[in-house]
């Protein structure tokens, strides 16, 4: 295996090493659909309740490392999602309640997850693809939404919504410098830029079940 060079600093081994895998990932039908305004309250819904088990993973095995050497370093409850996700699921389902999905997608995704409380450096990749995406792409997410439903004082896009973090970008550079910190050998940073790979692939393999129900989703 080619090992990458440190100088780069691992936030850009992050970034430029999965490129391709991050484009197919938004790439999807159903992303491209959502962006478009042409998904339906239905479909929103069974994506935030996909969503739902990924973030409890994430934040379990967080809480589980916060004193972790490496982990703990990018680790910050201000921008969990799983409440913010909670609160969504309640204004989309109302009384119906949140839709309970079976899907092999979301299952392997979460067993990856729990997978890296016993690889730190591993579990840096999950958590820097899923919060460093919420605030940058997710913000025009949450834009778009807000626009396409006529949503009023951010009701139901709590999601996208960080209190913690008034202003992203000095946030997002912050954290990127935390992570070119990280004492990771250069094989270990190759190791953590493998799985960000791995990453956008599980969120793939969800948007490819959440695409196939496009039928049934069309706004």
């Amino acid at each position: 295996m080619t090992v990458l060079p440190t100088e780069l600093g691992l936030s850009v081994l992050m970034r430029d090493g999965s490129q391709a895998e991050h484009k197919d990932a938004e790439s999807s039908s159903f992303m491209s659909e959502l962006l478009e305004g042409r998904v339906n309250e239905a479909g929103y819904t069974e994506y935030l309740a996909m969503l739902r088990p990924v973030y409890a993973a994430l934040e379990s095995v967080a809480a589980r490392l916060a004193d972790d050497p490496i982990a703990g370093t990018i680790i910050d409850p201000a921008i969990n999602r799983l409440e913010a996700i909670d609160r969504d699921l309640a204004f989309w389902a109302g009384e119906a309640g949140a839709p309970q999905l079976r899907s092999d997608a979301v299952d392997a995704y979460v067993a990856r997850i729990e997978a890296t409380a016993a690889d730190p450096a591993l579990f840096v990749a999950h958590h820097y693809t899923r919060y460093l995406g919420d605030l940058s792409g997710g913000q025009a997410i949450g834009r778009i939404l807000a626009r396409t439903f006529g949503l009023e004082d951010d009701r139901g896009i709590a999601f996208y919504q960080f209190a913690a973090v008034p202003k992203p970008k000095p946030y997002k550079d912050e954290y990127r410098a935390r992570l070119d910190a990280l004492p990771l050998t250069a094989a270990d940073q190759q190791r953590v830029v493998e799985e960000v790979k791995v990453v956008f692939g599980l969120n793939g393999a969800l948007f490819a079940e959440l695409s196939t129900q496009l039928p049934r989703f069309a706004r």
